[in-house]
């Protein structure tokens, strides 16, 4: 298999990595020449995985009127029937029903995709869906390996489409006031990043037996890829996320939000070392695989950044439950998806940079309907979306450094020019994805 080189990861991140708006850069002329949609043209997109975050991407793609909705599909027809007759109360008109994604991708009028399933399903759906010409808005984290998320990247590049991450905060503009004042060099020089996600709603899985499959659900598609076993509740539905066959807990999930923000303002790709510790301390007991609690280190060229993640708990650093706080020797600016603020450092009673009180998101600082609106917009101009496949790829590459260095039990060291670790074979066998069921990783030549 021909994989995306670190080499053409980082010519496409380059300009992100630099502060510059991807927008402007505009996509290479398709190979295949797929339909083409123009300016005043409606975009006819089609739903796959219709539960949870699906939903609120196309409920948010259903705010423009110039998207129309004309296929869904999921595995459970009892959620894909609920959808329909909310879609179809909310437009009036019904959509085509599918269960099988690969029927979807036939129908040569859908002009994109949004996908909402499980991570264990992003990048064949992904893939799948740009050889098929279609455009992708597919959920955070962009795939559930590192491995993955190379393919994922020789797919947009070789079949030249439009590809939005759900990393949503790219597209907020308060949090890109937060990333202009980062990179202005008024916080100083800028020596530690600590982002964390904070989650007391979060209560205990309790263990439960496995059990039949619920009726209208095919399981089978629903593991696809994943190691086969039996039907438990515990790991359907929004609760795959604290299973390792499927995805790669809180890290992953919060994670992926605000470690790209680290990335972004501090213009880095993949760190030098990672250590990684926790474990299930909040509920020894429970369901979960994942830890609920875990903490990890990230060295890069000159910086370090600290991720951290507790459930059954609000009181994150600063008095977030979430956030970013970039911590340089004049100063700390704290972002949050509400609001951020400069704490200045102060010596002999005076501020080392000025104190900003809190700047507190506008009313219709949308960050989730700004991103759908741009992927609409780039599908039109064939500009890059403002969270791209490779800028998803090198914070999703980033969250599972921190899981493998977990899972691993020591410090790892990552070598970003070959993507690979240096001298572990163990951390490299984690690097790779694990496809079973009789399905294949796509081979991308």
């Amino acid at each position: 298999m021909t994989i995306y080189s670190r080499r053409d990861f980082l010519a496409n991140s380059s300009k992100l990595m630099a502060g510059a708006s991807l927008a402007s850069i505009p996509l290479a002329e398709a190979a295949a020449a797929p339909k083409k949609v123009a300016a005043n043209d409606k975009v006819s997109v089609a739903l796959i995985g219709c539960k949870g975050m699906g939903w609120s991407n196309l409920t948010s793609h259903l705010k423009l009127p110039d998207v129309e909705v004309i296929g869904l599909c999921d595995v459970d027809s009892n959620v894909l029937n609920e959808r329909a007759a909310e879609l179809e109360q909310k437009t009036g008109k019904k959509a085509k029903l599918y269960k099988d994604y690969r029927k979807l991708l036939e129908n040569k009028d859908v002009d994109a995709v949004i996908i909402g399933t499980p991570d264990h399903w992003h990048c064949l759906t992904m893939v799948n869906a740009c050889e098929a010409g279609k455009d992708v808005y597919v959920e955070k984290p962009l795939a559930n390996s590192i491995e993955e998320c190379q393919v994922m990247m020789a797919a947009a590049k070789k079949y030249n489409r439009v590809v939005q991450v759900g990393q949503w905060q790219r597209s907020g503009p308060h949090w890109q006031k937060a990333i202009d004042y980062v990179q202005s060099g008024k916080l100083g020089k800028i020596r530690l990043v600590k982002s964390w996600a904070y989650m007391g709603w979060m209560k205990e899985i309790k263990k439960v037996p496995d059990s039949p499959v619920p009726a209208g659900v095919d399981y089978d598609m629903w593991l696809g890829p994943a190691t086969k076993r039996p039907f438990n509740p515990n790991r359907f539905h929004f609760n795959f996320r604290w299973y390792w066959d499927y995805a790669g807990g809180l890290m992953t999930d919060w994670g992926v939000h605000l470690i790209d923000m680290v990335l972004y303002g501090m213009k880095a790709g993949g760190p030098k070392s990672v250590v990684s510790m926790g474990g299930k301390y909040a509920y020894p007991d429970g369901a979960m695989e994942t830890p609920d609690t875990q903490q990890a280190i990230y060295e890069f060229d000159d910086f370090s950044m600290i991720w951290e993640h507790a459930v059954g708990i609000n009181g994150g650093p600063y008095n977030r439950d979430h956030g970013v706080a970039f911590i340089g020797n004049l100063g700390t600016l704290v972002v949050d998806r509400s609001k951020w603020e400069i704490i200045p450092e102060v010596e002999n009673g005076e501020y080392k940079t000025p104190a900003i009180p809190v700047q507190a998101r506008g009313g219709n600082d949308g960050g989730l309907d700004n991103h759908t609106k741009n992927f609409i917009e780039c599908i039109k101009s064939r500009q890059k979306p403002n969270c791209d496949v490779w800028t998803a790829a090198n914070t999703a590459i980033n969250a599972h450094l921190g899981n493998i260095a977990f899972k691993s039990g020591r410090k790892v060291y990552w070598d970003a020019q070959n993507m690979a670790f240096k001298n572990d074979n163990e951390a490299n066998q984690l690097v790779k994805a694990n496809y079973q069921n009789g399905w294949k990783l796509p081979n991308i030549t």
